[in-house]
């Protein structure tokens, strides 16, 4: 009896974890300009209504006094009209300072990232920034869900944004 137990457990741990889950890459560019301010960035999923199903991420300097952070949200013009205004903020978890030039990455499970229970259909995630005495890029990566396999999409911004990749583990 103890073996059959042993065993079992044994198959427990041993069983591969299946992830289900989305990873996002960011990479702010590194801009050789007199002023630099890092981006504000924003993260999201929209369906095909241009109706946002899930916000991932925003960055803004979070720490500014009596929330001055805030106000420089609406150059992010996409974000701020689709969901940002309505938002009460900071968002546990989803707030997060300003990024400088690198790239980062972002993680979610698909429960989190509210995808679980998604119609099938045609979606788009959208990456904005924004900076202060900058630019603004809007990236829109298409995809349909649900999905069959592992499937990654990549597209690159041309100024405030560098390469974007999108990856969905079923």
């Amino acid at each position: 009896m103890k073996q059959i137990i042993a065993s079992a457990l044994l198959a427990v741990v041993a069983a591969p974890t299946l992830a289900s889950d989305i990873n996002v890459s960011v990479e702010i560019p590194r801009l050789d300009v007199a002023e630099y301010h890092k981006p504000y960035v924003a993260v999201w999923i929209e369906n095909s209504k241009n109706k946002v199903v899930s916000n991932l991420a925003v960055w803004y300097d979070v720490d500014m006094r009596n929330n001055e952070g805030e106000k420089w949200l609406k150059d992010m013009r996409q974000w701020w009209r689709r969901t940002g205004r309505s938002l009460e903020l900071p968002i546990d978890g989803m707030s997060g300072a300003t990024q400088g030039p690198g790239t980062h990455q972002l993680n979610f499970s698909l429960a989190e990232a509210k995808l679980t229970d998604l119609p099938a259909g045609k979606y788009r995630l959208r990456v904005e920034a924004a900076r202060e005495v900058g630019g603004r890029e809007l990236i829109n990566i298409p995809f349909n869900w649900p999905q069959a396999n592992t499937q990654t999409f990549n597209k690159s911004g041309k100024t405030e944004l560098g390469a974007i990749s999108f990856t969905i583990n079923p």
